[in-house]
């Protein structure tokens, strides 16, 4: 399994994230922290807690599946064809 790196992240998004963090610490921390203190915190959270996020991301989509498959087995069970009756008398 691959690690993820904020350096992957697309320049804009990374901006942005980083502007998020700096806000963040700026409103509800009255600190002002520049663009590396913002990197780390942001590398800090990709490697610390996506993986938390991401695992809760996988048990929706795998409950979502499991739904939708319930759904079309009982699609299936309703296009079965009736069966004649093997045992006239």
């Amino acid at each position: 399994m691959r690690t993820f790196r904020a350096s992957a992240l697309p320049t804009e998004i990374k901006q942005q994230m980083r502007n998020d963090i700096q806000f963040f610490f700026e409103k509800e921390r009255g600190e002002t922290i520049g663009d590396l203190a913002a990197d780390g915190v942001l590398e800090f959270v990709i490697s610390k807690l996506s993986p938390h996020f991401y695992n809760e991301g996988i048990k929706d989509a795998r409950a979502t599946m499991m739904e939708r498959m319930a759904s079309l087995e009982e699609d299936l069970y309703a296009l079965e064809k009736p069966l004649p009756n093997a045992a006239r008398k």
